[in-house]
């Protein structure tokens, strides 16, 4: 029988920081190589630890994978300060808010990690769904009180995932080297218009093609 000072035989178990560790080597990995092409020896080499530790922590590579690309809550916090301003300036303020978020070395290896994986693991897939369908962008529709709130919700999630497809994962200039200032003068009145505009009408035309 071990005394107290002696140590006990076999893995002992890791701490709260070592899980840690795991997980933002489970994002960096997922958001740089996506689903497919993370490994969980990969993630166990970026943490410093025994692949049998990741495994012992979260059972397989999707589970690991969900637990990773859990969004932090950030939105849902800042509606009411979204909302406060003038309305008509709403769709700017969220594409400002949104893009400075996505921007954050904590918050863009989840989202890269999310769309890179998105086409070819469904489980990813239904959670870029779920974002898009029961997220934030439901929230922000739901609070402004206009009809068609899930429809809004989609088309504003739609156009934003867009956008970061082409900023984030294809890199395609001169989105991706864009300020967030520029992208909510550019893509803000279209937000605007799916929040709060009427989504029969056809959008006004200003001088150089998009909405005023």
């Amino acid at each position: 029988m071990s005394g107290p000072g002696e140590g006990r035989s076999g893995r002992r178990p890791g701490s709260a920081d070592t899980r840690g560790r795991v997980l933002a080597a489970a994002r960096a990995s997922f958001g740089e190589r996506g689903f497919d092409g993370a490994t969980v020896r990969d993630v166990a080499a970026r943490a410093g630890v025994d692949p049998a530790l990741v495994h012992h922590y979260f059972g397989s590579k999707q589970q690991l994978f969900v637990a990773a690309m859990e969004f932090p809550p950030l939105v849902q916090a800042v509606i009411p300060e979204l909302l406060a301003g003038p309305r008509e300036g709403l769709g700017e303020r969220i594409v400002l808010f949104i893009v400075g978020l996505w921007d954050g070395p904590g918050v863009r290896p989840l989202l890269t990690g999310l769309l890179r994986s998105a086409t070819t693991d469904p489980v990813a897939a239904a959670m870029l769904r779920g974002l898009l369908a029961e997220g934030p962008f439901l929230a922000l529709a739901t609070a402004i009180d206009r009809p068609d709130a899930d429809l809004r919700a989609l088309l504003v999630g739609s156009q934003l995932i867009g956008l970061a497809m082409a900023r984030y994962v294809m890199a395609v200039e001169p989105i991706a080297s864009a300020t967030p200032d520029d992208l909510a003068r550019a893509v803000g009145p279209t937000i605007q218009r799916y929040l709060a505009g009427d989504l029969e009408a056809e959008p006004p035309q200003d001088g150089r093609g998009g909405t005023p």
